[in-house]
Formats: structure tokens, C-alpha cells, sequence
């Protein structure tokens, strides 16, 4: 008898420790599941904060280049049109602002003295009547001229790098400093826009180059005294085409039959006008 109820002791000891065995080994699809879906929630949060992270400092480092500091014209901001090498006229042109070339003599100027509202400034007694001879005041002005584009095209550290492939017809340029390691090409209207203070520098390593009948129009408050085109290559406006902004050109400014320029043409060589109109901002 003792030996009969040991065993069934026996049984119901090994049925436990099954049982017990079962529970804590085996598997369960529910849970299972739920730890997955848990661990991939985790993950993805964990994704999520990361790239979070790093948008923020991708946007402050956008915020810090597009910062920029003005460029000073210092007294060569106070010309309209200013040249090392002269400035000629297809009549009738019109000038709004002062005009001046240096260091070359009065006569390669050669506009009228009413297509000009402002002063015309000359080295020498050489040009239209109504000059005023200022060798000095043109001497400084020149010199500020050139420290002002090497300023601009020093600018390092781009917010847009070669925009366009060097053809930015059809676009809205955002406040910032560009670069083009080419020539850059307008053959359709664009548009600047920014609120008033914002600064714009445009550094072309090339030629600048607009199509005839473009437009640049200006939005959302931006004004040209705040634009500067640093161009290494000539310039060239085609006719009836309007453009913004000051031009800092190392070689020629051109601008053809009935091109207007809200801004500033500071050239290191020369100037060409055909029945254009230019108006210092």
C-alpha cells in the first residue's frame, strides 16, 4: 500500500514540474508580437529624435551662413556708374545718380551732360562741359571700388553652390551668398525675395548674361542696395530686359538697346550704354 501511494506522489510531483516547465518555456505568440512591435516603436522614436537632431543643426548652420554682413561700397557707393577704363552712350541714355571714371582722362566719357541727372566727375580737365574735375574723389572712390569686390568674392562658405547648373531662368533666389564656379545664364524672368534688410551676394566666376526682354523683379520688401553680383567675366544685358542690384565687375558692363538697371555699375573697365537707363537706389 505504502508503495502504491508513493508512486501516485510520484506522478502528480512530475505532472507539476511539466506543467511549471510548460509555462515558463513555452511560447506565446501574443507576447511575442508585442515585444517586437515594442522594440521597433523604440527604434523608430529613437530614428525619429535623431534625424530631429539633426535637422536642427542643419537649419542653424543655414541660419548662420545666410547671416551675412553687408558689403561696403564705402564712396564708391555713391556713384551710379563708376569706371577704370570709361563709359560710353548710345543717346539718349538716362542716369539717375553720379558718374565718374578714373584713372583714365575725362575724355572717355562720353555722355551728354542731360543724360545725366547728377554729377559727372573727372580726373582732368577733359570731358562733357558740365564735369567736375576731382582726381582725388574719384582716386578713393576706385580704390574702395576694387577692396569692396575683393570683400564679395572672398565671401566663402556658399548656401548654394552652382544653383542651376550656371541657368537660373524661372527661379526665386532666397536671401544668402551663391556661387557659380561658371558662367551664369538668365534667359527666362526671376525673382528676388527677401524682407529689407536681407543681404544677397551672387559670386560668378564667369560671365553674367541676361536674354533680351527678362526681368529681375524684387519681393517681399528686398531692395537693390542689399544685392551685390560679384562677377570675375563681362556683363551683358539684352535689350529692353530689367535688371536689380549692385554689379561689382571686374571686366565690362554692357547694356544694350533700352536696358534698365535699378542699382549700381562699378566696373573695373568700362561701360557701355545704349539708350539705357540706370537709377542709383
Amino acid at each position: 500500500m505504502k508503495l502504491k501511494n508513493a508512486f501516485l506522489i510520484s506522478i502528480v510531483l512530475m505532472a507539476g514540474l511539466i506543467s511549471s516547465c510548460d509555462k515558463n518555456m513555452g511560447v506565446n505568440p501574443a507576447s511575442e508580437q508585442a515585444a517586437v512591435a515594442n522594440s521597433e516603436t523604440l527604434a523608430s522614436e529613437k530614428l525619429a529624435a535623431q534625424s530631429a537632431s539633426t535637422l536642427s543643426s542643419d537649419m542653424s548652420l543655414k541660419s548662420t551662413n545666410s547671416s551675412l554682413e553687408t558689403v561696403n561700397l564705402g564712396l564708391a557707393g555713391e556713384f551710379a556708374i563708376l569706371s577704370k577704363t570709361g563709359i560710353t552712350s548710345v543717346y539718349k541714355s538716362s542716369i539717375l545718380g553720379d558718374i565718374g571714371t578714373s584713372p583714365i582722362t575725362g575724355a572717355a566719357i562720353t555722355l551728354s551732360c542731360d543724360e545725366v541727372t547728377g554729377s559727372i566727375f573727372s580726373v582732368d580737365a577733359a570731358g562733357p562741359a558740365c564735369k567736375i574735375t576731382s582726381a582725388t574723389r574719384l582716386g578713393i572712390a576706385v580704390l574702395d571700388m576694387q577692396a569692396a569686390y575683393t570683400d564679395a568674392a572672398g565671401r566663402s562658405n556658399p548656401d548654394y553652390l552652382n544653383l542651376g547648373a550656371g541657368t537660373i531662368g524661372g527661379k526665386t533666389l532666397t536671401s544668402g551668398l551663391y556661387n557659380w564656379s561658371s558662367s551664369v545664364e538668365i534667359p527666362t524672368d526671376i525673382t528676388i525675395s527677401g524682407n529689407s534688410t536681407d543681404i544677397f551676394i551672387f559670386q560668378v566666376a564667369g560671365n553674367l548674361n541676361m536674354n533680351s526682354a527678362v526681368r529681375v523683379t524684387l519681393e517681399g520688401g528686398a531692395q537693390a542696395k542689399n544685392i551685390f553680383w560679384v562677377v570675375a567675366g563681362s556683363v551683358t544685358f539684352g535689350t529692353t530686359s530689367h535688371f536689380e542690384g549692385n554689379i561689382l565687375g571686374q571686366t565690362a558692363i554692357n547694356m544694350k538697346t533700352g536696358a534698365t538697371l535699378n542699382g549700381r555699375m562699378l566696373a573695373q573697365t568700362a561701360v557701355t550704354l545704349q539708350m539705357s537707363t540706370v537709377v542709383k537706389p
